[in-house]
């Protein structure tokens, strides 16, 4: 599923007032954070994670390969921190514009 732009705008608004769930840190992208932010998917639609400085790796890098393994999709990078989202397959909480 791609994402028009007018869709990426309103999750980005939606995304303005979240907290990170999740920081990347010194170790970068364990299999372990994978998992949890995998599994945080199934409270939420939209995550923001922060990549703290002492992680050497590329925020862009780091935000599709999480996409990659948890099916997800990127909706932005802003210096630091990223924001992904994967609609509830059984009951979407967020109705994306057309």
């Amino acid at each position: 599923m791609t994402m028009t732009s007018k869709q990426r705008a309103y999750l980005k608004s939606l995304a303005n007032s979240l907290d990170p769930f999740f920081q990347v840190g010194k170790s970068s992208l364990t299999p372990e954070l994978t998992a949890a932010i995998g599994e945080a998917f199934q409270n939420n639609e939209l995550i923001k994670v922060a990549v703290l400085k002492n992680c050497m790796d590329d925020p862009r890098e780091i935000a599709q390969t999480v996409a990659d393994r948890t099916h997800s999709q990127v909706v932005q990078v802003i210096g630091k921190k990223f924001v992904l989202y994967k609609p509830d397959r059984d009951n979407p909480k967020i109705q994306l514009p057309r």
